[in-house]
């Protein structure tokens, strides 16, 4: 819907537009048609009715009550079955395959919010809820309307690394929240890292009592000056904790995808358990930032072990059919060098070719990593560097090198998700100025840039394009310590994201989107959220 489009439904109420609805919201919608007529008017003490007997529909009619009154004031009340003073129905059996597709009618009735499925009724509340005034008022003016939604994509995420800085339980499910309120359904949770391992495994204690632990922290860009504070003592989560919070996620429809980065990325848990590393130490959690040469010893049949008795706890506590293995940045330096390696390569017969023997054994760990999952009815993710020495057999390709690893798993008919560095990295700057900006990695990633991203490569055929099954926005934290600088990173740029993964192409405009962002602003203002305002540079 254009900016034009909802002006003229303002201009069908009489009323002012303190009160009314606009349906200009963020992600636009596929379809939105005003329908002429009078507005329904929408008070206080009016019901949202929800199916008897579905929970999941109760807990939306809650959502809903609970997010009109945070923003207008107006506290409606849910009830089940019906209501003869219903303001809102709450409904599934849409016909549509597609389970988060919903459509909304409002008419001189009330209002209607049928979904495919419960999902589909939860994407057409935030719909809803962003279209409603924030602002104090006694009567919300809803103009009529149909409006007809589903996602492009179904796979559409947001990454937040909680290894090299920590972030509470309490910031974990804000974090959530705010992917709720973008319409992005899958959370990837990064766990470990050569500077924190942050997962709880019960086999293994010293993984989180040691392992979350760093000595100091490097000041600024690996400047080789160290603060010299301790950081990390207590930081990870229980795995009730992680239980908690994928609870949390599930009544909000996200998933949760957990990382273990492997082979490489592993600096915390060779602090801990040498013996798993090729030189046998010692090692120190990573006190800099960047890729480090100590790995895990790709020869070692105790490194099989620990990757089956972590992974085996760790589906325990995550029910998502996708597990997220790592595979990027891993060195080959120490096993080249290593015999241990060396042996186990001759033992499996690699030679070098197209892959070199290196690649190849990164693909023996990944592959035996899969193994293990799919035998536990679980898929692997990992990033492309996975491709190097030969993708196994049912990975699904992260590309963060840019497009060429997406590319070359979708031509190989493996499932890919498109989160290149240059429209997906949320660490980078959004400005050209930093100098009164905080502190990032660097690079140069405004909100525009993130809207132009186009997650599908016109080089694939018709055929491999099926592949490319999603997007996602990543938040690296080397450079991020805070909560409050964790939002302004993200905001408004994951409003950007999430309408390249929910809205087709041709609904896309990037001015239009701009008009529409000083409404969902407010909406971020109210919630409490730091964001950056870049976005109206010149």
């Amino acid at each position: 819907m254009t900016a034009a489009a909802c002006l003229v439904a303002v201009a069908l109420s009489a009323q002012s537009d303190e009160g009314t609805v606009c349906y200009n919201v963020i992600p636009a919608p596929q379809a939105v048609a005003p329908v002429q007529g009078a507005t329904f008017d929408v008070r206080a003490g009016m019901a949202v009715v929800y199916p008897k007997g579905n929970e999941k529909m109760r807990r939306n009619a809650e959502f809903l009550t609970a997010y009109l009154k945070e923003q207008s004031g107006i506290e409606l009340v849910p009830v089940k079955g019906k209501s003869a003073q219903a303001a809102v129905t709450l409904s599934l059996g849409l016909d549509n395959p597609n389970p988060d597709a919903y459509m909304i009618s409002v008419n001189g009735d009330g209002i209607v919010i049928q979904g495919a499925s419960e999902s589909g009724v939860f994407y057409g509340i935030q719909t809803l809820r962003k279209a409603v005034p924030v602002a104090a008022t006694g009567t919300i003016y809803f103009p009529r309307v149909l409006i007809a939604d589903q996602p492009r994509f179904a796979y559409r995420g947001g990454m937040l690394d909680t290894s090299r800085h920590f972030f509470s339980v309490d910031f974990v499910k804000k974090y959530i929240d705010l992917l709720a309120l973008h319409h992005i359904n899958n959370f990837h949770w990064h766990l470990t890292d050569d500077q924190g391992w942050r997962f709880e495994v019960k086999a293994y204690p010293e993984l989180t009592a040691k392992g979350a632990k760093r000595t100091e922290t490097v000041i600024g860009r690996n400047t080789r000056k160290f603060d010299g504070t301790p950081y990390g003592e207590g930081c990870y989560f229980t795995q009730e904790q992680c239980k908690e919070i994928v609870a949390y996620a599930a009544e909000r429809y996200i998933n949760v995808v957990p990382e273990i980065d492997m082979p490489g990325h592993m600096l915390a848990a060779l602090s801990v358990f040498p013996h798993l590393g090729c030189t046998g130490g010692p090692y120190e959690v990573g006190r800099q930032w960047g890729v480090f040469d100590d790995v895990l010893c790709a020869g070692n049949p105790a490194t099989l072990e620990f990757i089956r008795t972590v992974l085996g706890e760790l589906i325990k506590v995550f029910p998502s059919h996708y597990i997220h293995v790592g595979g990027d940045e891993c060195p080959k330096v120490r096993w080249k060098a290593c015999a241990k390696c060396q042996a186990k390569a001759q033992e499996l017969g690699f030679v070098a070719g197209e892959h070199s023997v290196e690649d190849q054994l990164q693909s023996y760990v990944i592959r035996e990593a899969e193994k293990f999952l799919n035998a536990n009815g679980r898929d692997m993710i990992g990033w492309d560097e996975t491709l190097e020495g030969g993708l196994a057999p049912n990975a699904t390709v992260m590309s963060w090198r840019g497009f060429s690893g997406g590319v070359e798993a979708a031509r190989q008919h493996h499932s890919v998700i498109m989160t290149p560095t240059s429209h997906c990295y949320f660490d980078y700057y959004q400005a050209w100025n930093t100098e009164n900006e905080p502190l990032a990695i660097g690079g140069y990633l405004p909100v525009g840039k993130v809207y132009e991203l186009e997650p599908v490569p016109s080089s694939l055929t018709d055929k491999e394009k099926e592949y490319i099954i999603g997007a996602q926005c990543n938040l690296w934290t080397e450079y991020i310590t805070s909560p409050s600088q964790a939002e302004y990173m993200l905001l408004p740029r994951m409003a950007a994201i999430s309408e390249v993964q929910w809205t087709q192409p041709d609904r896309k405009n990037y001015e239009d989107f701009r008009a529409r962002m000083p409404r969902l602003m407010k909406l971020y203002e109210r919630l409490g959220y730091n964001y950056s305002r870049h976005i109206f540079d010149k």
